[in-house]
């Protein structure tokens, strides 16, 4: 009987140790998206195919001989005792030309060519190449014969898009002297350079997502990135290369907010990442992006734009996934010297997500259930933002980051909101009271701050006025006073306030509707360029200056705030010939307070 044992043990581990050479192993325990796997010679942050249909996983935990996978699909229907397969690989994103115009899932599976496959509903187990490993590409060779290339030179150009240049780079691990290379028309899978060491250098390029790219150096920002709205380029800057956070409760305009970045910001590309959002909302994404026109060329917007659609309804483990496939190629974009803005809508959901699987994983919860590496995993995901100098381009290059955080019932203590805030430097809070009263966008500008303002004042005062960031500091405290005064307002009301706080309150609404609102589908308001910003602004704190010494003079306030040159600051937004407008206002409002009499 003993002997029976002996050998049955023996048989048993012939057929695992059969299972680990062959690189197989079984699904042991099903939990949701979590699958435990025995046999599989595992090493963290494998891909592996789970069960009869090969659903795409990733391995997260080892214990002996047991792998823990999160799978970036449904699960439902695979039982233990089906196989499970190890690819060897880490999951990567297949980079070269073609990124852009292109609408990924969150692990880099085109949906137009799944939906051409299968219809609306994606099926599991089915895989597409993030690339068109057909399509041939007309390459221009930049380098030469005899020349020594290493990890990151660009070695020729693309046409991706029209009028964009991709710069084709040599992948990593790949150095020496070119032997042989010529332009022409390539797939992405052809080389077009061979190295007299033998090694033949393709345009397509694979990245393990959760790895930064290498840089040569990386530098303090110094440039803010434009963004056309006035509320984020005025009050609150951000510098390309930095990292911001919105957080906001329900309804009060985040995804709009990271819609009007994504459109009207002055980066080279731009990166949408929406993760875990509802489906209307990504769908508005996905039918509008294609029929914008960049205002800086003239062409379609989604000409520099990538789309990854990770919507609620899809396997939570691809939530993850989706921010660094989001990046990966952001960084790639970066080291050929471009500035990209990275849009991730929202990191709230993405933190549900690793709830989620820490708590299938057993894992001790922290604060709130989320996992304790929560911090960790949010500050290095930003601190993949910054300006840097790649390895291989002289010219700069740059990712910028904004990720949109939805904190439960708006309350911002909460964990997510408190831990980015930690890493981010610009801090754009929404206010659900102003969405009510209908103010867009909805930035609250007594909790909002940018620490960028200081590194940010030397390019402003270059490049629109010498005195931006005086006139920046000036509405500040204006809109900070009437903070304090409406305290006073509501037991009181405003007619019992001394004249001189009277005017501050007039004042402050002046900004409050003349500059801060902004009309996101007007055609002209939507984009507001930086010297129109500054020049509203100016003719604002003219009025300011002109109505306090008019009041010392002894004029009566009533009459002062009875001048109508005032009234036409708000339609200027919507004109394009600002300029004109408003200067023969600033006379207009002129002649008026010479006129007053006490």
């Amino acid at each position: 009987m003993v002997a029976k044992k002996i050998e049955s043990k023996e048989v048993s581990g012939l057929k695992s140790a059969s299972k680990v050479a062959a690189g197989k192993g079984e699904i042991y325990r099903i939990a949701g998206p979590v699958v435990v796997a025995t046999g599989i010679p595992a090493k963290m942050y494998d891909v592996v195919r789970v069960g009869n249909e090969r659903l795409m996983g990733e391995i997260i935990q080892i214990n002996g001989d047991r792998a823990t996978i999160q799978v970036y699909e449904d699960t439902s229907g695979i039982t233990p005792g089906e196989p499970v397969e190890t690819t060897g690989k880490s999951l990567s994103v297949e980079l070269g030309p073609g990124l852009l115009t292109s609408i990924y899932d969150g692990i880099q599976r085109p949906l137009e060519i799944l939906q051409d496959k299968m219809g609306d509903f994606i099926k599991r187990g089915v895989d597409a190449p993030g690339l068109d490993h057909k399509k041939k590409w007309e390459f221009k060779a930049i380098a030469k014969k005899g020349d020594e290339v290493k990890f990151g030179d660009v070695i020729g150009t693309v046409e991706e898009t029209t009028g964009f240049t991709h710069r084709i780079m040599v992948p990593k691990g790949v150095s020496g002297k070119i032997k042989e290379i010529k332009s022409g028309k390539y797939t992405i899978e052809e080389p077009v350079a061979i190295l007299e060491t033998g090694a033949k250098i393709e345009m397509l390029q694979k990245w393990p997502i959760r790895v930064p790219r290498a840089v040569k150096e990386k530098h303090m920002p110094y440039a803010p990135l434009v963004t056309g709205q006035r509320v984020f380029d005025g009050l609150f800057p951000l510098a390309k290369g930095g990292t911001a956070a919105i957080p906001g409760p329900f309804g009060a305009g985040k995804t709009v907010s990271q819609q009007q970045l994504a459109k009207w910001s002055d980066a080279d590309i731009i990166v949408y990442v929406g993760c875990g959002e509802r489906g209307n909302e990504m769908t508005e994404v996905l039918t509008e992006f294609p029929h914008l026109t960049d205002p800086k060329t003239g062409r379609p917007l989604m000409n520099r734009t990538v789309l990854i659609a990770n919507t609620s309804n899809m396997p939570v483990a691809a939530r993850e996934a989706s921010v660094y496939t989001g990046v990966t190629i952001a960084e790639y974009y970066r080291d050929m010297g471009y500035s990209v803005a990275l849009m991730a809508d929202s990191t709230s959901r993405w933190a549900e997500a690793m709830r989620e699987i820490s708590s299938r994983l057993e894992e001790m919860p922290g604060e709130e259930g989320y996992p304790a590496y929560l911090s960790t995993r949010l500050a290095e995901f930003y601190e993949r933002a910054g300006v840097v100098t790649p390895l291989g381009v002289k010219t700069q290059g740059s990712v910028t980051i904004i990720g949109a955080v939805s904190p439960p019932g708006g309350d911002f203590s909460e964990p997510v909101t408190q831990n980015t805030l930690r890493v981010t430097k610009c801090f754009w809070a929404l206010d659900a009271k102003l969405a009510q009263r209908r103010h867009f966008p909805s930035i609250n500008w007594i909790t909002s701050y940018s620490l960028y303002l200081e590194s940010l004042e030397p390019w402003f005062a270059k490049n629109v006025a010498p005195d931006w960031n005086e006139s920046i500091a000036r509405v500040m405290k204006i809109l900070q006073e009437e903070d304090k005064l409406q305290e006073i307002v509501q037991l009181v009301g405003s007619d019992a306030l001394p004249d001189r706080e009277q005017l501050t309150l007039e004042v402050a609404r002046m900004i409050r509707e003349f500059f801060l609102q902004q009309n996101a589908f007007h055609d002209v308001d939507t984009f507001c360029p930086l010297d129109k910003s500054y020049l509203l602004l100016k003719t604002i704190l003219h009025y300011n200056d002109i109505a306090k010494s008019t009041l010392e003079s002894g004029i009566p306030l009533s009459l002062i705030l009875a001048t109508k040159a005032k009234n036409g600051i708000p339609n200027v937004k919507f004109e394009k010939d600002y300029k004109k407008l408003l200067a023969d206002i600033t006379k207009q409002m002129d002649t008026e307070f010479k006129g007053l009499k006490a």
